[in-house]
């Protein structure tokens, strides 16, 4: 999500914006780079983490992640959506620092699809991602879900028309497809949330969206 907006700043180019959470979407507002309040949503995702089929670490809680021996995943925070929920949970359920000196991530990825990609493989033993992970490959990965009093947000995926679009006229169509009925449908199939309900099923007490920054003291887990 970071460095497609760091690519449309310097292109100046791009019909629609669709990060992979509300907090590089608040970039883009803030930068000119969306119009303001113009994001709309297009699914949900709940944080939960990811362990191989059959979750053979027995990795069944967040402590867990700080397990000797264990090898954990997360995306890079500073540009990529889940990897900035990932440290938003750890220190919001005071585990950040257990993970820290513990020393068991041993990676930052990309993407998404790079840090599902790593326990498909089983190149680790745990990421730190969304529930759909499990949908995009279900025979190689599980999710194990958090308490929901350990979830302080739900994240969703929005769209919102670039200030860059050449033209905005079939970009706003497209992003009226994204939210219709059929092409939710898309989304609900492909294993994503469509509606705030279904989400607040798995942390009633969550925030929607919103913002996290990394914290002043915050210091790369990765050794």
């Amino acid at each position: 999500s970071g460095s497609l907006l760091s690519q449309m700043k310097l292109s100046r180019s791009g019909d629609l914006y669709i990060p992979g959470s509300p907090d590089f979407m608040m970039k883009a507002e803030r930068d000119g780079i969306v119009a303001s309040g113009s994001a709309q949503i297009v699914a949900y995702l709940v944080p939960a983490i990811a362990v191989q089929s059959g979750n053979p670490r027995n990795i069944k809680s967040l402590a867990d992640l700080a397990r000797p021996g264990i090898k954990v995943a997360i995306a890079d925070p500073a540009s990529v959506c889940v990897g900035l929920y990932a440290i938003e949970i750890l220190e919001h359920n005071g585990l950040l620092d257990d993970i820290q000196q513990a020393g068991t991530v041993v990676t930052y990825t990309e993407s998404c699809e790079k840090t599902a990609t790593l326990i498909a493989l089983k190149s680790v033993d745990a990421v730190m991602g969304w529930d759909v992970f499990a949908a995009w490959n279900p025979a190689k990965i599980d999710v194990v879900y958090l308490p929901p009093a350990q979830t302080p947000r739900i994240a969703y995926i929005p769209a919102a028309i670039s200030t860059f679009a050449t033209d905005k006229e079939n970009a706003q169509k497209f992003l009226d497809f994204l939210v219709s009925t059929e092409g939710q449908a898309i989304f609900l199939k492909a294993g994503y949330i469509t509606t705030e309900s279904e989400a607040r099923k798995f942390a009633p007490n969550a925030r929607i969206g919103g913002e996290y920054q990394l914290p002043a003291t915050y210091k790369p887990l990765v050794k």
